[in-house]
């Protein structure tokens, strides 16, 4: 009797020793997906960080040419007088309009297209 007690013994045994196997390999499995899950959250991190501070930077940028234009068009103290501007855009039409004209009347006299009287 002490011979067959001593098999089952062993059998219980060697499933014991291959369930153990088993789950040493479920746990180095579970780790290893556990440490690329940790890695790809801090790949992540990195990412939206490096996001988070160009946002950073382009708001700042904004922010100081919204500066620079309000002081450009006279909407902060110091700056260029809207009335100035208008000015501006005034003489600047006018002065392209004289060039046309010039420019039409010469180009008309070299032609030889001018009516004699």
């Amino acid at each position: 009797m002490s011979s067959s007690r001593d098999r089952v013994e062993d059998t219980y045994e060697r499933q014991n020793d291959q369930r153990l196997d088993e789950l040493h390999s479920k746990i180095r499995t579970l780790r290893g997906i556990t440490t690329d899950i940790h890695d790809d959250v801090e790949r992540q991190n990195l990412i939206l960080d490096d996001t988070g501070n160009t946002f950073n930077s382009f708001a700042n940028s904004l922010a100081q040419t919204s500066r620079k234009a309000a002081h450009a068009f006279g909407l902060t103290s110091g700056g260029v007088k809207s009335w100035r501007v208008a000015i501006y855009v005034v003489g600047l039409f006018f002065t392209l309009w004289i060039m046309g004209k010039v420019w039409w009347w010469w180009s008309s006299g070299e032609n030889g297209t001018e009516i004699a009287p």
